[in-house]
């Protein structure tokens, strides 16, 4: 796996495999937290959890150098969190308080952070993929080595601002990489029941780029392919589009029981939980006890962040959090 930048690695904490497991165990941890707290009303609207996907974003952070930009999806949380956003500020920011990323002004759906590369994450479906070709544009302008990232659901291929992104991306040799995060449900839809095929890569070809589809529970597969594409881009040879195979354990928003799936296939896919297969390649033998040692130590750092998160704060500035934001 080609690491351009050790720099990110070291400042995001996931330049080894175990830093890696760690990540993906605080986003699950996380992700767990809000969904408690949104039961004991701290959290108004709704959220979208991120847990069973944790290996496509920590496999993106892991090969995404410090100046590229990411536009991801309102499932915003794991990408946040594996850029490099402290688990204080994505917790404040879902609960609306001003420890949050954006001073709690944003919520859920608007993560945002320049210093990690983190556009405010989108609400609408396929808003981001356009924004991203724009930065894309704008790097290429520059001549900069930067490459933006799309990061979007399945159900957004089926709308015309993908094509036109992907059209527009090929036309231009654009150095952009789509990430499609296939979790096999557009909100309460299956993807054989609103798409024509199920290797959804397969649309990249029809734009003549590069496409691959690759193991999304797998957090080493993931950043293999994406440190390829990102090559590939940054060498001027144009996009890509990855399709990560992978699942949500949730339903599409906090208050969706996911009951359109068969208890038989959320099993399949728990079996395959990217945090267990890490874990197992670590240690390979007794490795559920070490798990359940980091499980813990991180589930106590996330607890003392979530007190931190919901402390009462003075109130910010709000002109100066949008000068902040925009930079």
């Amino acid at each position: 796996m080609s690491i351009e930048s050790p720099e990110h690695l070291r400042r995001r904490g996931l330049a080894s495999d175990l830093g890696r497991l760690k990540r993906m165990i605080e986003i699950r941890e996380v992700e767990e937290t809000i969904q408690s707290l949104y039961s004991a009303g701290e959290i108004r609207g709704s959220t979208h959890l991120y847990s069973g996907q944790e290996a496509v974003a920590v496999g993106l952070a892991s090969v995404a150098p410090l100046g590229d930009t990411v536009a991801c999806t309102y499932r915003g949380h794991g990408m946040a969190l594996a850029l490099g956003m402290e688990p204080t500020a994505v917790i404040g920011e879902v609960c609306g308080r001003s420890t949050g990323c954006v001073g709690g002004i944003g919520g859920s759906m608007h993560l945002c952070d320049p210093s990690i590369g983190l556009l405010p994450t989108f609400a609408i479906v396929g808003a981001q993929i356009p924004v991203a070709v724009g930065v894309a544009l704008a790097s290429a302008y520059r001549a900069a080595d930067s490459v933006a990232w799309a990061v979007l659901g399945d159900g957004a291929t089926n709308i015309g601002a993908f094509h036109e992104s992907l059209n527009m991306a090929s036309v231009m040799g654009l150095p952009v990489v789509f990430v499609i995060e296939n979790n096999l449900y557009g909100e309460y839809s299956p993807l054989r029941w609103t798409t024509p095929l199920d290797d959804l890569f397969r649309r990249g070809e029809a734009y003549d780029m590069r496409a691959a589809a690759v193991d999304g529970q797998d957090v080493h597969a993931v950043a293999e392919a994406l440190a390829e594409a990102r090559s590939h881009a940054a060498a001027g040879r144009g996009p890509s589009l990855i399709e990560a195979k992978t699942y949500r354990y949730s339903g599409h928003s906090r208050s969706d029981l996911g009951l359109y799936r068969s208890a038989d296939e959320v099993q399949t896919w728990v079996s395959r939980d990217p945090i267990g297969i890490l874990a197992e390649r670590i240690w390979p033998e007794g490795h559920s006890s070490r798990l359940s040692e980091m499980v813990e130590q991180v589930r106590s750092e996330v607890r003392a962040a979530t007190e931190h998160a919901l402390r009462p704060m003075p109130p910010i500035d709000k002109v100066e959090m949008l000068r902040h934001i925009t930079g």
